[in-house]
């Protein structure tokens, strides 16, 4: 396959968005422009139960911009809710003035033209896009312009269960490898006994995301920009890993609820978005830790990031994108991203976050937040595969849980993958890359 690099194959791609969003009816849209006076509307799903700390960030520009109010809608359940909604929207001009976006969907939009690019308002409104964190803001780029600025991101995290570390005689940190942990899950399954499981991998839901931190450490992937690799060698290691870690040597499961039953004391280790661990720590009934994803080889970066954006439609006139614009400069500022941060367990997506006294005291009296931050090093985007060819997510998503509910081969499994995800990418994307033919 023509390998191009992301921002490349971004700027030349957006003709083949309607059909990378089959069923979206609303891609593209129709002219029009919402203007006036009324209020910032802003879509969102309350990331990390995020309703209450939207709100009181919502007052706080209020009272910043007196001649500004916002409306906060919610928008959906989920991040795919909250894109379907954006997408039905895009009929008319009864579009959000701010809509969260995850790393699934911004770029479809962006490519169709129905976001706007961003940085010819930053210097209008007064962003320093010097402060965001850099990989954080990058993941909003292409063709040298940004679609979207950082809120509601995060990374999965190691969470163990303490006391049955102790009592299985490990070390009180996570593993550094995912072959010590292969080494120390029959250890914990044999200390927390029937009914009870030494890991618990998440379900449909999450396990394609949070996979490819294991795959990247086994020096597998999804894909290397474009070339698919699920049948690669070290791909196929990781996947064995991962059946056998359930299937072979019997101290794992696919979890309904994974945080929750890591919580309530089910899953005696699971790996869980920074965005769960306020929620974690409010109802943990044990005393847990947190660590850093297993690095790869000569630490190579073994963990994805993941997460949301807030984007600006392109239907607005340019004073509501302004003002839109004022309100995402706002709510993502130092101290009200550590507030979203220390509120939701997302990290803070500015750089001098970290020195707001708030955040400093946070983060001495909840050593756990720190991980993270000190994790975002060892992290990279996520692979092409993944979150670039449509509806690749729930079908890597359907694969690993058909190997870790019923025990499917892997090589097999993943052989499936590959052909299906190459039909989308030959039918829908390779036909817009230059040189093709």
């Amino acid at each position: 396959m023509t390998v191009l690099n992301r921002r490349s194959f971004l700027s030349l791609a957006g003709a083949a968005v309607p059909g990378m969003l089959a069923g979206c009816a609303g891609m593209g849209g129709s002219s029009g422009e919402k203007s006036g006076s009324g209020p910032i509307t802003f879509w969102s799903n309350h990331p990390g139960q995020s309703a209450t700390m939207e709100r009181e960030l919502i007052a706080r520009f209020q009272s910043r911009f007196p001649g500004l109010q916002v409306k906060l809608i919610d928008a959906g359940a989920d991040y795919d809710e909250v894109a379907q909604k954006f997408n039905a929207s895009l009929i008319g001009i009864d579009v959000p003035d701010v809509v969260v976006l995850d790393d699934r969907w911004w770029f479809h939009f962006a490519l169709s033209g129905v976001i706007a690019p961003l940085d010819d308002l930053f210097g209008q409104v007064g962003v320093d896009t010097a402060d965001y964190v850099d990989s954080l803001l990058a993941d909003y780029e292409f063709d040298g312009r940004h679609y979207a600025l950082p809120y509601s991101r995060s990374t999965p995290l190691f969470y163990y269960n303490k006391s049955d570390w102790a009592r299985a005689g490990l070390p009180d940190r996570g593993p550094r490898s995912w072959q010590e942990f292969d080494e120390w899950g029959p250890r914990l399954q044999q200390v927390v006994g029937s009914g009870r499981w030494a890991h618990g991998w998440p379900n449909a839901e999450r396990i394609s995301w949070v996979f490819e931190g294991p795959n990247w450490a086994f020096g597998g992937a999804y894909s290397d920009k474009w070339t698919l690799k699920f049948t690669d060698p070290k791909t196929i290691e990781a996947g064995n890993f991962y059946r056998d870690s359930i299937h072979r040597r019997r101290y794992a499961a696919i979890a309904n609820d994974n945080a929750n039953e890591f919580a309530t004391g089910i899953q005696a280790s699971t790996l869980a978005s920074t965005g769960a661990l306020v929620g974690i720590t409010h109802s943990a009934r044990v005393d847990f830790g947190v660590a850093p994803l297993p690095t790869g080889p000569g630490g190579a970066p073994g963990c994805p990031t993941g997460g949301a954006g807030l984007a600006i439609p392109a239907k607005l006139s340019p004073e509501r994108k302004l003002n839109a614009l004022r309100f995402i400069e706002f709510v993502t500022n130092p101290q009200n991203t550590a507030y979203f941060s220390q509120r939701t367990g997302y990290l803070p997506v500015r750089k001098s976050a970290v020195h707001d006294p708030s955040e400093q005291r946070y983060l001495d009296e909840n050593p756990r937040a720190r991980v993270a931050l000190d994790q975002l090093p060892h992290t990279k985007p996520q692979d092409y595969a993944r979150v670039f060819l449509p509806g690749a997510d729930r079908i890597i998503c359907a694969g690993l849980e058909s190997i870790g509910l019923e025990g499917s081969d892997v090589t097999d499994t993943f052989t499936d993958i590959e052909k299906q995800l190459g039909v989308i990418y030959d039918r829908q994307i390779k036909r817009k890359l230059p040189r093709h033919g």
